[in-house]
């Protein structure tokens, strides 16, 4: 569930006082007593099972090596018939051997008294040594010696910076290695040991306080390890504690400063970006909002306020906005009227002219006009109102285009009958430099056929105006994969990039009012680009500095 609930200030305070000061005193407290009582006790019991259990395995290990090591010997000996050649063998292997001092064949009646009834392991008490025996055959066996010191660098290698004193004792509790031996604390783990011991699992025992005994006794061998956690071992851990409970104690000191001085600062930061919306507003800057650092210790007085001053911010920011685009509306309609005037009243002159001249001179009835003459009247008059039709089919197209409610039929056609269509449509311009370049194969395209028909129409007619004296206009096409490509290339002025990026907006020309030299109302590209999209076409318009003008467009086509 989100926490939606704001505390006020004397909360806040009366919270911060108890995070920061009572809380961090509690868990010292808690922290030194449990030290004091607890820690102590635990990680000493735990420290000293866990080396009784270390020193457990590398015992097993080192006897299960040496045991693999004899019944090796033991099995390769057998293969030599004469006993000159087994001593000369033994002899070799005790130079390479690491866990075996000395190996030697004995009667197998030592075998049956020492080693038998002892898994195979013997310690001798008077020679302290350690042996292991094997039976070679009906008459014979094997006794092996341990080195007493290569078995203790094996046992307490991992514990050579450990204080704490080991003794391994066997069945009859005679010590055999040790580690770190202090008699005093010997005689008094062997004293304290109990009688009845648990086998293969490690047991604390002893009476001194924080200074605790384990033994570990296993079946093989059927030996006893005792760890004993001695006074220096005790005292060092003693001042860990000491250490921890001052580190506790300057980590409180330290969150209280830290919480407070939060607290504070998040205060004072937040007051000031009151401030700070309240100065913008009141500069005329209807964005800026403010911004507080929120978290659960923020007041509930300081979050109330910046949500509404934020809202009343949102609202005249708003109003704003919406009286900055009535005025872009409003300076918009004012462009258009006065760009639809001048069009209406510019290019709309010349045509209604010619047809109200030739009209009238039909009309007269005080000369004679021969068919000839008439024919060509009626010409030009049809002429002139196709292109007064086509000046008003773009005025009405355009808001279809900008609300995007053209409606369109996606066809298969004939490029190459929609481009002998456009240029039949032009049969009143003088059009024999307009050069087709259409493969005879050429797939059928996408298209809605009278806007595409209107879209070369326009194309054409632009190059036209634009394409220099006695240069040619190229319509050219290919396919690759799903599109079509036509291209319109005249010859032209070059266009600054600039520039040419205009030129499909509403109303643009190359020549302005004052300078202008060609027909036209300006909206030929901007209709052409609408219809081109509205098909799922592109297009786009390039000027080289070799006085080149492309128009490229791409169309969907038949993919066989």
């Amino acid at each position: 569930m989100k926490f939606n609930y704001r505390f006020k200030i004397v909360e806040q305070m009366i919270i911060v006082m108890v995070i920061a000061v009572l809380t961090p005193m509690v868990v010292s407290g808690i922290i030194i007593n449990n030290i004091s009582q607890h820690t102590i006790r635990r990680e000493l019991d735990y420290s000293v099972t866990m080396i009784s259990e270390v020193v457990v395995k590398n015992i097993e290990t080192f006897f299960y090596a040496a045991k693999g090591e004899l019944n090796t010997v033991t099995m390769a000996i057998k293969h030599f018939p004469k006993s000159s050649y087994r001593r000369q063998f033994l002899e070799s292997l005790q130079k390479y051997s690491t866990e075996i001092s000395d190996i030697e064949i004995a009667d197998i009646s030592l075998y049956n008294e020492k080693f038998k009834n002892n898994n195979d392991y013997y310690y001798d008490k008077t020679k302290e040594q350690l042996f292991l025996a094997q039976p070679l055959d009906a008459k014979n066996c094997l006794i092996a010696t341990i080195d007493r010191k290569v078995f203790a660098d094996k046992l307490f290698e991992i514990l050579k910076n450990d204080s704490r004193q080991i003794y391994i004792l066997d069945e009859n509790r005679n010590l055999i290695i040790s580690n770190h031996i202090s008699q005093k604390e010997y005689n008094y783990a062997i004293n304290s040991l109990p009688q009845k011991l648990v086998e293969n699992k490690p047991k604390t025992f002893g009476k001194v306080k924080n200074q605790p005994l384990a033994y570990y006794k296993i079946d093989y061998p059927d030996l006893i390890v005792i760890v004993n956690t001695t006074s220096d071992v005790t005292q060092k851990t003693i001042n860990i504690a000491r250490y921890k409970i001052i580190l506790a104690i300057v980590l409180s000191v330290l969150f209280i400063f830290t919480i407070v001085g939060l607290f504070t600062s998040y205060l004072y930061i937040n007051i000031k970006q009151l401030f700070k919306g309240i100065m913008a507003l009141s500069k005329g800057n209807y964005k800026r909002k403010i911004r507080l650092i929120s978290n659960v210790f923020t007041p509930f007085e300081l979050v109330f306020l910046a949500t509404e001053f934020n809202k009343m911010v949102e609202e005249i920011n708003l109003s704003y906005r919406q009286i900055l685009q009535k005025n872009k509306e409003l300076k918009q309609l004012d462009e258009l009227r006065s760009n639809l005037i001048d069009t209406v009243s510019h290019e709309f002159r010349t045509p209604l002219t010619s047809i109200k001249g030739y009209t009238s001179r039909l009309l007269r009835q005080d000369i004679e006009i021969d068919k000839e003459t008439e024919a060509k009247s009626l010409k030009v008059i049809k002429r002139q109102a196709e292109r007064l039709s086509r000046m008003v089919e773009d005025l009405l197209v355009i808001p279809d285009i900008e609300g995007a409610k053209l409606n369109i039929q996606i066809e298969k056609i004939d490029l190459h009958e929609i481009a002998e269509i456009s240029l039949h449509s032009l049969k009143g311009v003088e059009n024999s430099n307009i050069k087709l370049s259409i493969p005879s194969q050429f797939p059928m395209i996408y298209a809605d056929k009278d806007r595409f028909e209107q879209v070369l129409i326009n194309l054409l007619e632009n190059a036209k105006k634009y394409a220099k004296e006695d240069t040619n206009i190229i319509l050219s096409a290919y396919a690759s994969e799903d599109k079509a490509y036509i291209k319109i290339e005249n010859e032209a002025d070059y266009i600054p990039n600039e520039k040419l990026q205009t030129l499909f907006e509403k109303f643009t020309r190359m020549d302005d009012q004052t300078t202008r030299t060609t027909r036209g109302t300006g909206l030929g590209l901007f209709i052409v680009k609408g219809l081109v999209e509205a098909m799922d076409g592109t297009i786009k318009i390039q000027s080289t500095q070799d006085n080149r003008f492309i128009v490229s467009i791409s169309m969907p086509v038949e993919n066989d």
